[in-house]
């Protein structure tokens, strides 16, 4: 989409949905001073990076799948103390749960971990079927399977943080699986942040070139994953949104995993979507795109936003950022939107079903 076409969509779409802007629509060019607004200026940065982080490793079991997980927070949990809120982050299709956590010498914090776990939260991930330290299993790791994953993880979440309510957020096919899970159990969810999100796929570049393999996701359970396609995540919409450094740090910690990851997702995203229907999202919503995302088009997401049918939502244009949010050279500007979300106070009306 053409700058011009998309000042012109944005315009057509602000005169046209104005209650769903009240709902919590944020373009560009108000982005910070809505979110400056909402919570009473800059937000305070993460701890002191001294600051004690607490990790450890778990498993949970699907059938014959061991399922790696992993959670960080500020300090180990004490009986009698107060317990954090729950976020749990769901990684995408290439890459496994160590995106969330990478160390890039010398270019400053890119752990979403550690930032989170600074921001007073009880911060998990895991590895879904196939991808990780996670086993392989039988079948090709699709979004129904990710549901299945998700399912089997949070019995041990809920066990080890008394909690039965979670912050999930998910990013590019981790959205997907955050939404599709999200639907199935509205129960378990708090505040839902989607990143990257893909609905429709209409109008996405990347989701074209993609399709050309599709036969091959059709006969193969895994594809090729070499050191140049995990370059290539933070290349190929928009160089300059992400520090090249980053892709060596993430090649060497995904490598060692192996040079082939399950094809499912890529099969979901070409052939079967849209996955995630917005009439059954019960949960506030955060969607959040970045300016320059080849694969999320800005128009198929607003289609999305303006479905859904809580009135706790908000959609968060980025600038300077890609599809690799998480891990983009202004992934601050994306910890503020989300925190800023999930910290939202709660309602004090009686209009709730207004």
């Amino acid at each position: 989409m053409s700058m011009t076409n998309g000042r012109a969509s944005r315009r057509k779409f602000l005169m046209s949905a104005g209650p769903a802007i009240a709902g919590g629509l944020v373009l560009p060019s108000i982005a910070g001073e809505t979110f400056a607004q909402s919570i009473g200026g800059q937000m305070e940065k993460p701890g002191a990076a001294n600051e004690k982080i607490w990790s450890k490793e778990y498993w949970a079991q699907k059938g014959d799948v061991k399922l790696y997980m992993f959670r960080k927070r500020v300090g180990a949990p004490q009986a009698g103390k107060a317990a954090l809120p729950v976020l749990l982050l769901v990684h995408g299709s290439s890459i496994s749960s160590s995106s969330f956590d990478l160390t890039v010498p010398g270019r400053g914090e890119y752990s979403l971990m550690d930032a989170f776990a600074r921001f007073r939260f009880d911060v998990w991930t895991m590895d879904f079927t196939g991808y990780g330290k996670s086993s392989r299993g039988e079948g090709n790791s699709n979004i129904a399977d990710g549901v299945e994953d998700l399912k089997a993880a949070i019995p041990v979440v809920a066990r080890e943080t008394g909690q039965q309510r979670f912050h999930v957020f998910g990013e590019s096919s981790g959205a997907l699986r955050a939404g599709a899970f999200a639907m199935a159990h509205p129960e378990l969810i708090n505040r839902l942040v989607l990143a990257a999100f893909t609905y429709t796929g209409e109008g996405s570049p990347t989701l074209t070139d993609r399709a050309k393999q599709v036969e091959f996701y059709r006969t193969h359970n895994r594809r090729p994953r070499d050191r140049d396609m995990i370059r290539s995540i933070f290349t190929r919409d928009k160089p300059g949104t992400s520090d090249p450094a980053v892709g060596e740090a993430l090649a060497d910690a995904e490598m060692k995993f192996g040079n082939d990851i399950p094809t499912g997702t890529y099969l979901d995203m070409t052939t079967n979507l849209p996955i995630v229907d917005p009439l059954k999202v019960h949960s506030p919503v955060l969607i959040v795109r970045g300016e320059y995302d080849g694969i999320a088009t800005e128009v198929d997401l607003i289609n999305f936003y303006t479905k859904l049918p809580y009135a706790d939502r908000q959609f968060a244009i980025l600038p300077g950022a890609a599809h690799a949010l998480s891990l983009g050279i202004n992934r601050e500007q994306f910890w503020h939107v989300m925190r800023a979300f999930l910290d939202m106070p709660p309602r004090l009306d009686n209009l709730k079903n207004g």
